[in-house]
């Protein structure tokens, strides 16, 4: 494929894309998916829990469409739902398990984001930093 004759935004879902597929290859021994990571890993990483929606928000996803996969990471036992005094708000935490299985994907994650990286100059990274998270900030105005 002709790279450079791709435009922006096709790059940057391709980029995504394939950095998803890099991600689900490297955990698939460890029996997590990119979603369940990046899912477990949101919670586990927040010092309070987080409730559903802010979960959808910070994944950028409805929060419908995380219920079939919170309900798969009860079941595994890697979080638990808590219901707090309001009972119409259930919130989300990491279990031991959880966290413990939060530590081991990131080094692996870890591993793999530092082998693709050692590629690009850190000057090159920090000006991709700076152009992702522009562009990040005009997408989400939309």
């Amino acid at each position: 494929m002709d790279h450079d004759r791709l435009s922006f935004s096709h790059l940057l879902y391709l980029t995504a894309h394939h950095w998803r597929r890099a991600v689900d290859k490297r955990l698939k021994g460890l029996g997590m998916s990119q979603a369940s990571w990046v899912a477990v890993s949101a919670i586990a990483r927040h010092e309070t829990p987080l409730s559903q929606s802010e979960l959808a928000q910070e994944l950028g996803v409805e929060s419908a469409t995380l219920v079939p996969l919170l309900n798969r990471l009860v079941a595994q036992g890697l979080i638990t739902r808590i219901t707090p005094g309001d009972k119409r708000k259930r919130l989300l935490v990491a279990t031991p398990e959880g966290e413990a299985l939060y530590e081991k994907v990131k080094v692996e994650a870890d591993r793999l984001r530092e082998e693709i990286l050692t590629l690009i100059s850190p000057e090159d990274q920090a000006v991709t930093r700076r152009v992702l998270s522009r562009l990040l900030q005009e997408v989400e105005k939309q």
